[in-house]
């Protein structure tokens, strides 16, 4: 489900995956194909992460990667999660054809 909220979504940020919903900072944004692609990606890995451990996950290494690279922005794009989001977003129909746990194959990719 996708709701519109510009206070729930993070200043410089488009939209935040929040399991079930999609939250997106502008109505134009729906019409984003690979924002939303992206965003069902990160839907995707919720779920095979049964959720919770998700979100440890995220920021355990998160914060790994902000101690290593010392930018906000680049430990964010640096994540797993986010590597594969960003790498697969122009593939609309990736979620279809995505292995299991496939973030991991972003863990050790080089930086971004």
């Amino acid at each position: 489900m996708v709701l519109i909220s510009k206070y729930l979504v993070p200043k410089g940020y488009t939209g935040l995956t929040i399991f079930p919903f999609v939250f997106l900072r502008s109505k134009h944004s729906k019409k984003d194909a690979a924002l939303m692609n992206h965003e069902k990606i990160h839907l995707k890995q919720q779920l095979e992460m049964l959720i919770i451990p998700f979100y440890l996950i995220y920021t355990i290494e998160f914060l790994v990667r902000l101690f290593q690279y010392k930018k906000w922005n680049l430990a964010y794009r640096n994540i797993s999660f986010e590597r594969e989001a960003y790498a697969n977003e122009f593939h609309l129909d990736y979620i279809k054809h995505r292995p299991f746990w496939q973030f991991l194959k972003y863990l050790r990719a080089n930086d971004i």
